[in-house]
């Protein structure tokens, strides 16, 4: 129950759910004869939205996270005690599939294999339960188990944490795991935007982490068009992951689990 009223809080503090809830108020603002509030609220409810679906502002956002971790050489990284890779990337198959689906994020496993396969450890954990309101598509750390085992690595090379649910738990249940093979050192794969809250998540947790940041969305030096400032539902989208991040990350800092 805690976790759904977290989700749900998270949900409300994203630009659809944080500007939605301003109309809703100038409505029945309106509706108490208070039209000059109602019409002021309602305004900047839809303002907000408005810019967070525009291309151009939800990709600066975005940039301005995914700048702090640019990308490294595999040859230039060290080796680390194993791969960790982050869930995110892949849903468990669910009818009416016959196999997991790759999202976006499923760069995160490809990123893996690749150092897997030049020897930077010598085996990859993967991280992700299932949301409790997603019970028929199984956990995400057997999805990705499944694709990375097509990318060529042996399924007795993997490691598998099955249970937690978002990077809080990742970083609880992913310390014991590693504390019971006397492992501490672990190259960190998650996509580049998300590397500063869960590097951030597994330093607390006393986990040393090296950050192998991946899934670069946001192309540098484009030719701007009219389009990018126009809303876009893709862009309202990836503008919330943003935002949702740096939401995270004060939240940390506010209970100290983070510089």
């Amino acid at each position: 129950m805690d976790y759904l009223f977290h989700k749900l809080l998270t949900q409300m503090a994203m630009p659809l759910g944080s500007g939605g809830m301003l109309i809703l108020v100038g409505i029945l603002a309106s509706v108490l004869r208070r039209r000059g509030l109602g019409a002021g609220l309602s305004l900047c409810g839809l303002l907000w939205v408005w810019l967070w679906a525009t291309p151009v502002f939800s990709d600066w956002v975005r940039l301005s996270l995914e700048r702090q971790y640019g990308p490294i050489a595999i040859d230039a990284l060290p080796s680390a005690d194993a791969i960790l890779v982050l869930g995110g990337g892949v849903e468990g198959a669910a009818a009416p599939r016959l196999f997991p689906d790759l999202r976006t994020s499923a760069d995160r496993i490809w990123h893996a294999a690749r150092l897997f396969h030049k020897g930077k450890a010598p085996i990859v954990i993967l991280v992700g339960g299932r949301l409790p309101w997603h019970t028929n598509r199984g956990r995400e750390a057997d999805a990705m188990l499944r694709f990375l085992i097509d990318l060529g690595v042996p399924g007795g090379k993997v490691l598998l944490e099955r249970h937690s649910r978002n990077t809080y738990e990742n970083a609880r249940e992913t310390q014991r795991l590693l504390a019971d093979r006397g492992m501490d050192q672990v190259l960190l794969v998650t996509s580049a935007y998300h590397m500063r809250r869960a590097q951030a998540m597994f330093r607390a947790a006393g986990i040393q982490t090296i950050p192998a940041a991946t899934d670069y969305e946001v192309l540098e030096g484009r030719e701007l068009t009219l389009l990018d400032f126009l809303p876009d539902a893709r862009a309202l989208k990836i503008g919330s992951f943003a935002l949702r991040e740096y939401l995270g990350f004060w939240f940390y800092q506010w209970r100290g689990w983070a510089d």
